[in-house]
């Protein structure tokens, strides 16, 4: 169950950095509310996930999971590059989290 929640988690973080986006200087509340609401799931996720899984693995996963769903939105919705070496990088990441993952104990 804690993978289910660093997951759960990484959505939550990728969900914040998107808030960030359009927070404003933390002058538009209702992004600001959704900023402050993911980035408290997020890090309360991670914490109920390092109870068992080590935390050096647990937060490289959820950083992971984070950057590569910001990446992915920032190209869908931002229209930031999608070229192939950013795609390559983003397969990088993946599989390092799926060693991460199968390495913790």
């Amino acid at each position: 169950m804690a993978w289910v929640w660093l997951i759960i988690g990484g959505c939550f973080e990728v969900g914040f950095t998107t808030c960030l986006r359009f927070v404003d200087g933390f002058r538009n509340i209702l992004w600001t509310l959704g900023f402050l609401v993911s980035v408290g799931l997020s890090m309360a996720l991670l914490e109920v996930a390092s109870r068992s899984i080590p935390m050096g693995t647990a937060y490289a996963v959820w950083g992971g999971i984070g950057a590569i769903g910001t990446v992915i939105i920032g190209m869908i919705w931002f229209h930031e590059p999608a070229t192939p070496i950013r795609i390559v990088l983003i397969f990088a990441i993946v599989a390092c989290i799926a060693g991460l993952k199968l390495t913790a104990h």
